[in-house]
């Protein structure tokens, strides 16, 4: 067995938003479990507050501060206190989300701006304002200690019909951890994705409100130690990943791969020619098979591992 390394979030202060209740709840409190003191964040103040009344309850630490991430007064709100009122900023977990389902057709502007603000806005603003943080410190000469984890969701590949506005979230909210993991690398900066499949009112019309008999595959309980390993000083090495995580998997994406390579005989493609070589590759496929099959995020399938 590899010796342990460090897990402790002792002296960390984390910020947690959607955090009054579902997944964000849970992984305040795992958080705060491992010694962080953690500002959480909801739109609903008594949400949020209750969920600092069951931190404390545990002998934790944690403050409220309630509004829409998607408002920056709400973000700048959050940093401050995290570095003014808890004495720090070590870790953002970019929770906050909602949905407003329908066909594309039927989106209204309302419904794409609204999902798109909330879920991508929002871990821009959080993200941004942490990792300026982090950089001011670094340009200070002092040494900084940056973890974000972002919340993205299978949603990104799979563009289910009824979601364009929350797909188009996500796979924002991946590039845009990816980019941070990059841009952040030098201050000290980690950030990754999780891809998480819980059971939260948010997806009650997705996996049902009701969990089975016996221990359930969608509880948050699977996802928060994920997020709480994630902003440790052990995960140091791992940066701009996106891991899909449900009942007992962890799945590391790897990034997409082409599949085949068409090139022109000539200079330069005729429409002749492309139907000849990319029209003719389709020939004998359905056409419901989109970019990204359903079945290609099936985990715990033969050939891959599921326990070590």
């Amino acid at each position: 067995m590899s010796p342990q390394r460090d897990l402790s979030l002792e002296g960390k202060v984390a910020v947690v938003t959607g955090a009054g209740a579902g997944l964000g709840r849970a992984e305040a409190l795992e958080l705060a479990r491992h010694g962080a003191a953690v500002v959480v964040n909801d739109v609903a103040a008594d949400a949020a507050h209750d969920t600092v009344a069951a931190v404390e309850e545990r002998g934790g630490k944690a403050v409220a501060v309630a509004g829409d991430v998607g408002d920056r007064g709400t973000t700048d709100a959050l940093l401050t206190t995290a570095v003014e009122h808890l004495g720090g900023l070590h870790v953002v977990v970019n929770n906050a989300g909602l949905v407003r389902d329908k066909m594309l057709f039927n989106l209204t502007d309302d419904d794409w701006d609204t999902v798109l603000r909330v879920h991508l806005r929002g871990h821009f603003l959080l993200s941004r304002g942490a990792v300026q943080h982090w950089r001011s410190v670094v340009k200070a000469g002092g040494a900084a200690y940056g973890r974000i984890v972002n919340t993205s969701s299978e949603a990104f590949l799979s563009g289910p019909a009824g979601q364009a506005n929350y797909g188009a979230a996500k796979a924002g909210i991946t590039s845009l951890t990816v980019s941070t993991a990059r841009a952040g690398a030098r201050y000290g900066v980690r950030a990754n994705a999780i891809c998480p499949r819980a059971r939260t009112a948010m997806t009650a019309d997705t996996f049902g409100a009701d969990a089975p008999p016996g221990v359930d595959p969608l509880s948050t309980d699977h996802v928060a130690p994920v997020v709480a390993y994630l902003a440790a000083p052990a995960s140091e090495a791992i940066n701009g990943q996106v891991l899909v995580v449900h009942g007992g998997h962890v799945a590391l994406l790897r990034p997409p791969s082409i599949e085949r390579d068409f090139v022109p005989t000539g200079d330069f493609w005729t429409l002749d020619e492309l139907d000849d070589r990319l029209g003719h590759h389709f020939d004998d496929r359905d056409p419901a098979r989109m970019f990204s099959a359903t079945d290609v995020l099936e985990l715990g399938q033969p050939g891959q591992e599921t326990r070590s």
